[in-house]
């Protein structure tokens, strides 16, 4: 009895040796599988991330020859020009943008021959090819010297209204930079008032029919006319005769005040309404004698005949703490347009202050921060809040790298109070340099600062936007390949 005893145990103890077995051989064949899946996953997901890269390169190899084609057109459109290497800083802004690698200077020869040849849908072609390239370097003084080769005076009319046609349905941006660059032309005498004024009046007579299918189309005539109005240096008074194909329409004095309101909101009111004011116009040039007092009240342009809003230099120097409570406060509050706050510096701050890096800094501060909501892990951007001001911190930075430097580091400050809020300063880098507000530049010399009393934060905040200045060095490095 015992012996069969013990060969029952033996058995089952066998038995069980041998379960163990098989569980010990299918657990490691269920390891084997699930390393192999794995690594078949694995297999899948290089595969995918070649063919997405090898897409990447494809199209970024397209975009590089697409670039190469329309430099080499640019360089052949621009009739009667040869290329030397230019000298001296670049003053280009923008993203993934270089400065030409070269000026454009006159070859005698081809320069007369174009001056016989050239037709009006030769320069509707070269308009076209020097706007495209301007806008993509927003080099003013390149764009100056090719329009100045072509050297065709009767037909710089059709240059005027090809570029305004050019840009008409495009971004705001787009037309308020092609309305600086007509701006610089005229005051630089590339081209004259007169001929500005007809190539406009040519665009401005179909404006009508342009509102059926684009119903704020005298708003971007708006943004494209008003960079006209900055310095005094074009007279206002090209207004009276530009306006003329829409005076029998009853819209002239409707796109007098979208010129005046877009001025306004980049230069301030008391400098538009001073500007106005000299030119000697009268708003019933521009609208019925009867309704003039009616309509200046309906657009809310009163400030324009206002002889008490003429700009004066400040006689109360405002402490810098008054400064940035002021700046803040009027900059957070989002029914305050920009005019005002122009307005206000205008009134109590004279051009010393204002070019102080104390008051540059308090600046930025203001605008970044109204964009920002909450701190550290809860903190969230609304990129729209910096474009929205974009002209404000344009005009007082003035596109001095030295200004825009303090600007990086003010911001570089605010981050680090706010205990460097996960992505917040690359999604603000990003809309600076988009909006052409800080050049490359100054984002590179930020980038190498080793200045001690600006190092704090510092670290952090470059491990932040590490991932931008990749970007941007790869941009350059694909424009120069």
């Amino acid at each position: 009895m015992c012996s069969f005893k013990s060969e029952l145990i033996r058995k089952e103890h066998s038995l069980q040796a041998v379960i163990k077995q098989r569980d010990d051989e299918r657990t490691l064949k269920e390891d084997e599988r699930k390393q192999k899946d794995e690594a078949l996953t694995r297999l899948k997901e290089q595969e995918l991330a070649i063919t997405k890269l090898t897409k990447e390169f494809c199209e970024l190899k397209d975009e590089v020859e697409r670039k190469k084609r329309k430099v080499d057109d640019v360089s052949k459109s621009i009739a009667g020009c040869k290329t030397i290497p230019r000298e001296g800083p670049s003053m280009v802004r923008g993203r993934g943008r270089k400065p030409f690698e070269s000026s454009l200077v006159k070859d005698p020869e081809k320069t007369a021959e174009t001056c016989v040849q050239l037709t009006e849908a030769e320069m509707v072609r070269k308009a076209r090819a020097i706007l495209d390239e301007y806008l993509h370097l927003q080099d003013t003084k390149e764009a100056r010297i090719c329009v100045g080769e072509l050297n065709y005076p009767s037909l710089n009319h059709v240059f005027v209204s090809e570029c305004i046609n050019q840009v008409l349905e495009r971004s705001t941006v787009s037309r308020r930079h092609t309305g600086l660059l007509l701006h610089d032309l005229v005051k630089n005498s590339i081209i004259t008032d007169k001929q500005y004024v007809q190539g406009l009046n040519s665009v401005l007579v179909y404006a009508e029919d342009m509102a059926i299918d684009i119903p704020k189309i005298y708003q971007y005539f708006g943004e494209l006319i008003s960079p006209m109005v900055q310095d005094g240096s074009v007279p206002l008074s090209f207004l009276k005769e530009a306006c003329q194909p829409l005076k029998e329409l009853g819209k002239a004095g409707i796109l007098v005040a979208e010129i005046l309101h877009d001025a306004s909101d980049r230069e301030g009111n008391k400098k538009v309404g001073y500007l106005w004011r000299k030119s000697g116009l009268k708003w019933s040039d521009f609208v019925p004698e009867d309704q003039v007092t009616q309509f200046l009240k309906e657009k809310k342009l009163e400030f324009i005949i206002r002889e008490d809003i003429t700009p004066t230099t400040p006689t109360v120097r405002l402490t810098l703490e008054r400064i940035k409570d002021n700046l803040q406060d009027l900059v957070e509050k989002k029914e305050v347009r920009n005019e005002k706050i122009f307005d206000w510096i205008e009134a109590f701050l004279d051009d010393f202050t204002t070019k102080d890096k104390k008051f540059i800094r308090a600046l930025m501060t203001a605008v970044c921060s109204s964009a920002i909501s909450g701190r550290g892990n809860r903190a969230k951007i609304d990129a729209t809040r910096i474009v929205a001001r974009g002209v404000i911190l344009q005009k007082y930075l003035d596109h001095q790298v030295e200004f825009e430097l303090q600007a990086l580091y003010a911001l570089q400050a605010l981050v680090h109070k706010l205990e460097h809020p996960p992505g917040v300063l690359r999604t603000i880098f990003d809309t600076l340099y988009d909006e052409d507000i800080i050049s490359e530049d100054a984002f590179n010399q930020w980038e190498a600062s080793k200045d001690p009393v600006e190092q704090e934060g510092k670290g952090v905040a470059m491990k932040q936007v590490f991932q931008f200045f990749t970007w941007l060095r790869e941009a350059d490095d694909e424009v120069d390949s």
